[in-house]
């Protein structure tokens, strides 16, 4: 048994898991995640109060 960790973007989702699905691969976890990087995230306004999103969707 081997674990392999990936972060693809959630419309690929359908097509890893068939590419999975023609080599064999029968099990698969799939979790939302979010972090940063470069982009450092990014200010957004919400009811009028400015706040900083630190982490985004990968």
């Amino acid at each position: 048994m081997k674990l392999i960790t990936s972060i693809i973007k959630p419309f690929k989702l359908d097509e890893v898991r068939e590419a999975l699905a023609e080599i064999g691969v029968t099990g698969l976890t799939v979790t939302e995640v979010k972090g940063f990087g470069r982009q450092k995230g990014h200010t957004e306004l919400y009811r009028g109060a400015e706040y900083v999103v630190d982490f985004l969707p990968k």
